[in-house]
């Protein structure tokens, strides 16, 4: 190994360590950079080491993953600024359910609606109603919170449009989307439950345990707005629109051979087309 590769070698580990420390920290000290700008600046780094030539980084991105990841973001948003998400939050919420059940309820609820929206945007918009559920009942809310954030990554790997992960495995290894969800459904299903037991038997599980509450003594206020602390305005037909073009892609995932990305970009072209949510408004999440 020359002088020279061993530098560029060493100069690759250096830039590797500072995006896990930005990555870990949320940012670098002292500069004005997220996790998505230290992913950034990481990737420039190594291009301007000369380890990775332009038309090489090109050619390391899946266009089809990237597709498919961008038109579900559109239609996850598009389920967001309908008020889709918290309307859901919130009749979980009203159940006249315990602690436990409660807390299964939620579990249960966060996986399902990750399996086919982005689980990112699932955590986004339940986390404000999930908090304020809690204060209003009293009740502890870090097993809650980490219940969400858990069921939300384990719910996403029951199918190939769950999480960009499983998107680029699908992709490049061409796995069918209906015997990839029949393999992966029991041990998804078999984790959540795992989750339900650890959040209600495990540490700190004497805590407090509600008793069961009346179903409609339970209102989730929020602020109103498009904010990721505000709770958007529940909107029937922004919603029902989402649902028809998330349930007609599913059935074309399942029974046909379009290529899931070019589906998924036309469902995504179908819901920019609206009078009432601005494009700027649905790709801004």
């Amino acid at each position: 190994m020359t002088p020279e590769h061993s530098l560029t070698d060493w100069g690759i580990v250096a830039i590797f360590v500072t995006v896990y420390i930005g990555m870990i920290l949320g940012g670098l000290p002292r500069l004005k950079l997220d996790r998505s700008g230290v992913a950034l600046l990481g990737a420039i780094g190594v291009i301007g080491l000369g380890a990775m030539s332009t038309t090489q980084a090109a050619s390391a991105v899946d266009l089809p993953t990237m597709l498919l990841l961008f038109a579900f973001m559109v239609v996850s948003a598009q389920m967001r600024l309908g008020g889709f998400y918290t309307a859901v939050t919130r009749q979980v919420a009203a159940l006249p359910l315990g602690r436990n059940a409660l807390l299964g309820a939620l579990i249960a609820v966060a996986g399902a609606l990750s399996a086919v929206f982005s689980n990112d945007i699932i955590c986004l918009a339940m986390t404000p109603v999930v908090a304020q559920l809690c204060l209003q009942r009293r009740l502890n809310p870090a097993p809650f919170l980490l219940g969400l954030a858990c069921a939300a990554n384990i719910g996403s790997a029951a199918t190939l449009i769950g999480n960009p992960q499983n998107m680029l495995i699908g992709s490049l290894l061409q796995l069918p989307f209906g015997a990839y969800v029949r393999q992966a459904l029991p041990p998804v299903v078999l984790s959540l439950g795992v989750l339900w037991a650890w959040l209600v038997w495990g540490p700190g599980h004497a805590e407090s345990t509600a008793p069961a509450k009346p179903s409609a003594a339970m209102p989730v206020d929020l602020p109103s707005g498009y904010g990721p602390l505000q709770a958007p305005p529940f909107d029937a037909w922004q919603t029902a629109k989402g649902l028809a073009v998330a349930g007609a892609l599913l059935l074309v995932f399942l029974f046909t051979d379009w290529p899931r990305e070019v589906a998924a970009l036309v469902g995504a072209g179908v819901l920019l087309l609206s009078r009432r949510l601005h494009s700027s408004d649905v790709m801004g999440f």
